[in-house]
């Protein structure tokens, strides 16, 4: 018979493990990124911006499920840094869109080696990092239809 409350120990959670992941790989990435004078968050922006300049913050806050109350001091942090500029659009004034400085452009070029170095940090073969990502997404989807 289940011990009533067998199921709140730490050792029965799936969350934790997942809490103490993303965690301890935000401090994996953090003398990586000191270089650049980034955080892990405002390095994520700068892969989306790096895949699509132009995009409105909207869609920025989608990718990145983060609300505009966060989003707009990040993005505000890039700006005063140099590595990005903020624009109404044209055809709509209320929409913001956010475009790569030379100097943000510039910082893709060296940060090419990121991925790989903590890739070898991370010590999965390439089978188990795709397997894991798969997994993920298809956690997080299900969290988001739930």
């Amino acid at each position: 018979m289940k011990k009533p409350y067998e199921d709140l120990k730490l050792e029965n959670q799936l969350c934790f493990p997942l809490y103490l992941c993303a965690k301890e790989m935000t401090h994996l990435y953090a003398p990586l990124l000191k270089q650049f004078n980034l955080t892990y968050t405002q390095y994520v922006v700068m892969m989306c911006l790096w895949e699509r300049d132009g995009m409105n913050v909207g869609l920025l806050c989608c990718i990145l499920l983060l609300d505009t109350n966060t989003m707009t001091p990040l993005l505000q942090k890039l700006e005063q840094k140099g590595y990005v500029e903020r624009r109404k659009c044209s055809t709509d004034g209320r929409e913001l869109k956010i475009f790569l400085t030379e100097k943000g452009s510039a910082l893709r070029d060296q940060a090419t080696e990121l991925p790989h170095c903590i890739s070898e940090r991370v010590g999965l073969t390439a089978e188990e990092s795709g397997t894991l990502y798969r997994l993920l997404y298809k956690l997080l989807d299900n969290i988001k239809e739930g």
